[in-house]
This record gives structure tokens, sequence and C-alpha cells, in this order.
């Protein structure tokens, strides 16, 4: 069995996702669903989210829309209270050297820092901002973490990057040394938040159950700690709605 909510697991974090996993694997369990004893923390984040034996899981929406729409049962997301962002959706913050001047509009022949390409909130969101700016990033430097992103613009390896609100938030926090060397000039649209997935044979709406059940149960200092703040049931429409940029078309070598 699987359980995997890696998205935000951050070190200092880790003590905090693995309470609030103890009230959703009760929570489960007392529906009649066998769940493993903690979360799981090795191996491959695709793995996962396609294994038959995912109990739980939270996946990216730009996966969750190009991959795993049909394979994989849609429980929800968590809600992270971001502000200028509808319950239980997210928007990313839009980063740039402390030192650098402008709008998006004055980056758009600049080089972007991104997580990878099938991330919505490193890679789709930034574009549908650019487009919204009338340009698309065609300059590009892969990273393969939002913090590895921060890393880059602080040093000058690029030139802006999209950060998710909640790991710009979490960051802000615990890498004052990198965020410190940076400044926010904007965000993007907000779109559904991380997708909280299952294997296909789960009963979504009993697992919505068992979430909703095991924030209600979980100590407030928990749920403080993690920044949840509730859990919406987000339609796959509303997920299949957004849309799926083209790829990367000119990476920069990494420095």
């Amino acid at each position: 069995m699987i359980a995997s909510l890696a998205m935000y697991d951050w070190p200092h974090q880790q003590h905090h996702w693995d309470r609030l996993w103890d009230h959703l694997r009760d929570a489960i369990r007392a529906r009649g669903i066998d769940a493993p004893d903690a979360l799981t923390r090795h191996g491959s984040l695709w793995d996962h989210w396609q294994s038959s034996d995912l109990v739980l899981g939270q996946s990216c929406g730009m996966p969750y829309r190009t991959r795993l729409h049909g394979k994989v049962a849609l429980v929800g997301a968590l809600d992270h209270g971001l502000p200028d962002a509808p319950p239980g959706w997210y928007n990313s913050v839009l980063v740039v050297h402390r030192d650098a001047a402008g709008h998006l509009a004055d980056f758009s022949d600049r080089t972007l820092a991104y997580n990878g390409q099938d991330s919505e909130s490193g890679w789709a969101a930034p574009q549908a901002a650019a487009a919204d700016a009338g340009f698309r990033f065609t300059r590009s430097l892969h990273t393969g973490a939002h913090r590895a992103s921060l890393r880059a613009v602080a040093e000058r390896r690029a030139d802006i990057a999209a950060i998710d609100a909640e790991t710009w938030r979490l960051a802000c926090r615990s890498l004052p040394g990198t965020t410190g060397r940076l400044r926010v000039i904007g965000t993007t649209r907000p779109t559904p938040g991380l997708p909280l997935i299952a294997a296909r044979s789960h009963d979504p709406d009993r697992l919505a159950e068992a979430v909703e059940s095991a924030l209600a149960a979980a100590e407030p200092s928990t749920l403080d700690a993690l920044h949840i703040r509730g859990f919406v049931r987000i339609p796959a429409a509303d997920y299949l709605a957004v849309p799926i940029p083209a790829p990367p078309s000119q990476d920069v070598p990494a420095a």
C-alpha cells in the first residue's frame, strides 16, 4: 500500500505531515479501506501516482490533466488559505532578483527557471501569465525543483521563476538567505490546487469523507503548521479546463 503526500513534505515539516497522516489513516480505515501505517517517502512520484496500491496521493494539476485523468480516482484538494485564490485553488508568485527592475512584460526575452515541464505552477502558470502579457517564454533553464529555481534566480543564472505560492511561503521561512535576494513582481491566475488522488479501485467519495473527518480531528497546531484551512471537492472538469502549454523550446545550459 502507498500513501504519498510529498509535494510540500519539506524536512522541517515532515513530523507535521506524519501527524496528519495518523488522522487520515485512522479515518480511512474507519471506512473499511486498508491504509498503510506510515507515509511512503521512497520511490518515484510517478510510480506512486500510477500504482494500483495507491490509497491516497497528491499530484500536480498538470500531470493530472495530461496523463492521470481517467486512470486515477480524484478525491479533491487541500485548501491552504492562499491569498487571491478561491478555497482549494492556488497560484504562483513571479520572482526576480531583488536588483532587477521592471514588470513581467520586461522579461519577455529573459530566461525562465522552471522545475519541470509537467509542473502547473512552475511551467504552465508562467506561460499563461506571459500569454496574458502578449509573449511566450522561449528561453528557459530546467532546474528540477522549485527550490533550485529560486537559487538559480538568486544566483543570476536565470532571470525569473514562477513558484507555487505555498512553496514560496515555506521557502521564505526556511530559506531566507535565498528568498532575501529575490522580489515578487506579480502572481499568476489561480488554478485548482494539488489534487488528492487514489487508485481507480477506490471510492473517491468515501476517501473525501475520510479527509474531511481527519481534518476535523486533527490538532489545530498541526493544521496551522501545514497551512491547511480545509478540503474542497474540486471537479475534474475544473482541472481539465486549464490550458496545456507547449513544452520548452530552448533550454539554456545550467552553469
